[in-house]
């Protein structure tokens, strides 16, 4: 299964409603004074919509992959309005401010930094001819993110392996993305010293444990997708990560989504979607004679069947995310 322009379209319809939707809205805002008190809009005049910022980072993604990918997508001119009118220099200077306001060192950290860093990614990489200007536009807060990805990483004597927003291969494998395609060396260089020193020793991830009842994001699959970017022999290292990988029944099968409109439980799907990905690039990272090739291929169609039909249309706890995960599982 692979993008079709009516999915990218479909995908692309909903983040250019949510962008504009303040409400409901989970804000984890730090307040320093009374003068903190404040609506989204004001707080992130950019990333307000789509229930949360990290959300909105990643919408706006979606929507300049959706048309790299389909350049003659019909709502190409409503994507280019909606990034005029949110890409300002007022705006960005608004947004940086909320980062190096007192106390707020670990806000989005580190998946808004991925994303973020993601979003600059497309803006550079964009055939859209505005595009040049709001990658200049959002720049003084991507060099902020970036900077501070490499201070956290200079500091951060454990990894995170959660399977929800604070998982440092996540994070990790987005920012490396970034720095190769903009040859910032610095950046690079401190993903893999960061990368080899959390997981180039790993051995027998224990992957039965997996799922979590909220997690969106496999701790074992996420890093063995960054490690194929990172190291030497991947799959030497795979084969020492995840021995007999197809025999792992709790990773090769999709979880079970009971409740959809519950926020927590709609990570599911996204954890769904987030495996097939991770398992389509880690696939691509072993040889065709290696032993799990066959049996990713079919994990990553078992688990998009569970989840890619449920995106579309789906309760605003999912929706205001999921095409972005989708998007990434079916490229």
């Amino acid at each position: 299964m692979e993008l079709t322009q009516h999915q990218a379209e479909a995908f692309a319809r909903m983040p250019l409603t949510y962008l504009r939707q303040e409400y409901p809205n989970h804000i984890m805002h730090l307040l320093n004074d009374d003068g903190d008190v404040l609506p989204p809009r004001k707080l992130h005049p950019i990333f307000y919509g789509c229930f949360d910022w990290h959300s909105a980072v990643h919408g706006y993604w979606l929507l300049l992959r959706c048309v790299r990918r389909y350049p003659a997508l019909s709502c190409r001119e409503e994507v280019i309005a909606l990034f005029d009118e949110h890409l300002t220099d007022a705006n960005v200077a608004q947004e940086l401010a909320y980062f190096t306001a007192p106390f707020r060192a670990s806000f989005e950290r580190p998946y808004g930094y991925g994303w973020l860093l993601a979003l600059a990614q497309e803006l550079r990489q964009s055939a859209l001819p505005q595009a040049g200007r709001w990658h200049q536009t959002l720049e003084p807060l991507t060099l902020d993110i970036r900077a501070r990805l490499i201070d956290y990483l200079s500091k951060l004597t454990y990894p995170i392996r959660v399977g929800t927003h604070y998982n440092t291969a996540f994070a990790l494998a987005l920012g490396l993305d970034y720095a190769r395609a903009l040859d910032d060396n610095a950046l690079e260089h401190a993903i893999l010293d960061a990368a080899n020193r959390f997981y180039r020793a790993d051995k027998q991830y224990p992957a039965h444990y997996e799922p979590g009842g909220d997690e969106y994001i496999s701790g074992a699959l996420t890093e063995a997708l960054l490690m194929s970017n990172v190291a030497d022999n991947f799959p030497a290292w795979f084969d020492d990560f995840l021995p007999d990988v197809a025999s792992v029944a709790a990773l090769m099968n999709p979880a079970e989504v009971s409740d959809r409109t519950d926020p927590k439980i709609a990570h599911l799907d996204g954890l769904n979607l987030s495996r097939a990905w991770c398992m389509k690039r880690i696939a691509n990272a072993l040889p065709e004679s290696h032993a799990a090739q066959q049996p990713l291929k079919d994990a990553v169609a078992r688990h998009l069947a569970a989840s890619v039909e449920h995106v579309v249309g789906s309760h605003y706890s999912g929706g205001h995310w999921l095409a972005s995960f989708a998007l990434l599982a079916l490229e």
